[in-house]
This record gives C-alpha cells, structure tokens and sequence, in this order.
C-alpha cells in the first residue's frame, strides 16, 4: 500500500476545502487549527516539513521559497480565485491517490 500524503492547508485557504478532504478520509491540518495564523511562511514550511505534510497554499511566497531550494515534503500551489473550491477538492484527492509521499519531497504542483 502506498505511503498516503497529508496535507497542510495555509490560512488563506478556505475551511470548506478541509472539510471537504476530511470527509474523505485525507489527514489535513489548517493553519487556524494548529495556532499558526500570523507567523513567517517559513515558519508554515518548517511545521508541514516536521510533520510531513504537503503544504497546499494561494501564496506565491511559497513557490519564492521553493525555488530558493529550501527543503519541503511537497507545495501544491493554485492561484487566488482561479479555481472553484470543487475543482481544487478534486485535484488534491488527485494527487492523494496517485503520488506516494516520497514523490512530493521538494515537488512544486501547479492546480
């Protein structure tokens, strides 16, 4: 059985896309939830890195630090409001069937 990828969702993203993969059965944390909201997205990076999570973000901060080579466990990254809440739920799922953990580590998704 594959290794199933955990998502982080950062704390511009809406509420309804974490219910939506947890009803689902996908293990996803929020930013709201685990007292992150304000801090420096490294610090965001840092804790889906120490829990292995790919951090699923609207913040091209994210692709800055990517591309600076800092170390991830996976960035799937959708540009604000160009996507429906239904549509980026479906890609996630996507990737969560389809990709093992170990092929997110330092990969940039593009929704």
């Amino acid at each position: 059985m594959k290794n199933k990828i955990k998502f982080h969702l950062d704390e511009n993203i809406s509420q309804a896309i974490a219910q939506g993969l947890k009803r689902r059965g996908i293990d996803v944390t929020t930013t709201p939830e685990q007292n992150l909201i304000g801090t420096l997205d490294e610090e965001q990076l840092f804790f889906a890195v120490s829990q292995q999570r790919v951090i699923f973000t609207q913040d091209t901060d994210f692709l800055r630090l990517h591309y600076q080579g800092i170390e991830h466990y996976g960035i799937v990254y959708s540009q604000q409001k160009s996507k429906s809440i239904g549509y980026i739920i479906q890609n996630l799922i996507l990737i969560w069937q389809i990709l093992e953990v170990k092929e997110m580590i330092n990969h940039l998704e593009y929704l």
